[in-house]
């Protein structure tokens, strides 16, 4: 299994049997020692109390305060195993979707990279070669003594193209699998040359088409209106004549398909009276390479750009036409939020028990809403933006959270915690301002608790006190 599907790692996943019984063997001492301490105590009073049976008085004050304190211990033992036990089982969910969360973000980012990536059709820059002769020396023993050789070799030399006007007509689809684009291209180009040398008089005009084609077809160079032949089957190398001072033209044509760009390459050529027009017939079309085109026009789904280079322009990079793609922003964001989810529920459980009476039923309720709310999140994000998707579902969970209280007053008390606790914090962690919305969330919970129990502008009645 790759890491990518692996999700995020060193985190449990309780789809996952082996990492279960794991999880199971870890907890499962905590929890009998935490049995084996609360039933030792209960004994360790019942012994006493039988030690003390025979002194009435002082059994009643030392006993009585202790099993007062003993039944406490335990309602409060009640409500922080039921915390506990929610705080790990909402871990360990919210761990689960941090993984999944991740694992389809890397689906996504690596569908689009793959939508955009792969081969590109390259054309590359025709070339004017001429062979001349060139004299070299080089030395050698003849009977015994060493010789210096006079000779004459053949080297290949480049003429510089006159003008190029070029025209280039794409198209796009999917390929079979439905993964990346293909361009479908019709290319027209009319290449000028002029002779500028005294003595040579033979050349060749080499145009391979397109690299990284799939399939190529009508692939012609006529000049003047007259189909070339190469010099060899399979080789685009055109020999042609042409006498010192005149001029000639080349047409290049041909349909391609491949790659998901286009890109011209002018392999370090200077470019002269250079014209390309490249005419993308579907949206999202953007320009390559960061050569920007001399004009760009949009009309509907048609982009039209051109580049033009007027006198001895050195282009060093290819340049053409892709498919651009809208970036995907705010990634990793769900991830860190469901990471830290257990720290917010904490947040919000402790403020509603400094707040309103909270019955373990209520606890029970109110955790479940909680993680229903975080889970509705993780799923509705995938299909619009995480920060509406949480207002809205914000909205539940306050109306749901109304029914807290017992009267009006604690109803209110358990909104504000809720605000404070919840909302604003898993907004805060949704929106790039994050450390000033959590920093606001604090300090309104520490101003709330403040007001509630030290000026008492806030106070419960009592029929609002602590009930199981």
């Amino acid at each position: 299994m790759s890491p990518t599907s692996q999700g995020i790692p060193g985190l449990p996943d309780i789809t996952h049997p082996t990492e279960l019984i794991q999880i199971g063997s870890q907890l499962l001492p905590g929890l009998l020692l935490l049995v084996f301490l609360v039933v030792a105590l209960g004994i360790a009073i019942a012994l006493i109390s039988f030690a003390l049976r025979h002194q009435k008085a002082e059994s009643a004050i030392v006993i009585g305060d202790w099993a007062i304190r003993y039944s406490q211990m335990l309602q409060g033992l009640q409500h922080l195993s039921l915390v506990l036990v929610l705080l790990v089982a909402g871990f360990l969910l919210c761990s689960t979707l941090s993984n999944r969360y991740h694992h389809w973000e890397q689906a996504k980012v690596a569908k689009v990279a793959q939508s955009v990536a792969g081969d590109r059709l390259e054309q590359i820059a025709p070339q004017v070669r001429y062979v001349m002769q060139e004299p070299f020396s080089y030395t050698t023993q003849v009977n015994g003594k060493i010789v210096k050789v006079n000779d004459q070799r053949e080297i290949n030399r480049l003429l510089s193209l006159a003008g190029s006007q070029i025209q280039v007509k794409l198209d796009q689809s999917t390929d079979v699998q439905n993964r990346s684009a293909v361009y479908r291209v019709d290319y027209s180009a009319e290449y000028k040359v002029v002779n500028r040398l005294n003595n040579i008089d033979k050349f060749f005009f080499e145009a391979p088409p397109p690299i990284g084609y799939s399939l190529l077809s009508n692939y012609k160079v006529e000049r003047d209106r007259t189909r070339l032949e190469p010099v060899e089957p399979g080789n685009y190398s055109f020999a042609f004549q042409l006498q010192p001072g005149e001029e000639t033209s080349f047409r290049v044509t041909y349909q391609a398909q491949g790659g998901s760009r286009w890109v011209y390459s002018a392999t370090s050529q200077l470019l002269s009276n250079f014209r390309l027009t490249a005419i993308a017939n579907f949206p999202g079309a953007d320009f390559a390479s960061g050569i920007i085109p001399s004009e760009t026009k949009v009309d509907g789904r048609t982009t039209q750009f051109t580049w033009i280079f007027d006198d001895n322009v050195a282009v060093k990079n290819p340049f053409g036409v892709f498919t651009n793609t809208n970036p995907i922003r705010q990634t990793g964001i769900l991830p860190r939020l469901l990471l830290l989810t257990p720290a917010l529920f904490l947040w919000w459980i402790l403020l509603l028990y400094l707040s309103i009476p909270m019955s373990l039923k209520n606890v029970a309720i109110a955790a479940s809403i909680f993680f229903a709310c975080i889970l509705t999140l993780t799923y509705l994000s995938r299909y619009m933006d995480a920060g509406l998707a949480w207002g809205m579902i914000s909205l539940i969970l306050l109306t749901l959270t109304w029914g807290l209280g017992y009267n009006r007053s604690a109803s209110i008390a358990a909104i504000i915690c809720t605000i404070a606790g919840a909302v604003l914090p898993v907004f805060g962690l949704l929106v790039t301002f994050s450390g000033l919305t959590l920093s606001i969330a604090g300090l309104l919970s520490a101003i709330w608790l403040a007001v509630r129990h030290w000026y008492n502008w806030y106070g419960l009645q009592p029929e609002d006190s602590y009930r199981l």
